[in-house]
């Protein structure tokens, strides 16, 4: 006799599909709302920028120019942007806490599922 597990009904996989759909879109745009995504910054944008004030030697104009940006001010904020290199001891304590849940979650309900496939395949303790 083969396992045979559970048949899951049509509304359960849609309602899972949905779920994952929107948990994996919530897990990429939900940092764009909050403004946690995005490192770079521009602190100071240069008024009428030239490449020299850019730091730019004729090599890297040459090369901006082949980019099809021949304006300094167009590559302004591209060249002034700077990363965020900032540090919160609350994000990391947030961060440790829901992976170490996530973690403790995983295994708990793989334990029960585990001893559930285990319990229908083989029975209960002799």
């Amino acid at each position: 006799m083969a396992y045979q597990p559970p048949k899951q009904g049509l509304v359960g996989q849609i309602v899972d599909v949905f779920v994952l759909l929107m948990l994996t879109v919530g897990a990429l745009y939900i940092p764009l709302y909050l403004g946690l995504a995005g490192a770079a910054k521009t602190p100071a944008p240069i008024d009428n920028p030239t490449w020299e004030a850019l730091g730019q030697n004729a090599t890297e104009q040459q090369q901006w120019a082949a980019l099809g940006i021949t304006d300094p001010a167009a590559a302004s904020d591209i060249i002034t942007a700077r990363f965020d290199y900032s540090f919160s001891w609350m994000a990391l304590i947030v961060m440790t806490i829901l992976v170490v849940g996530y973690f403790v979650l995983v295994v708990r309900l793989s334990d029960r599922e585990y001893r559930d496939v285990i319990e229908e395949r083989f029975g209960g303790r002799r």
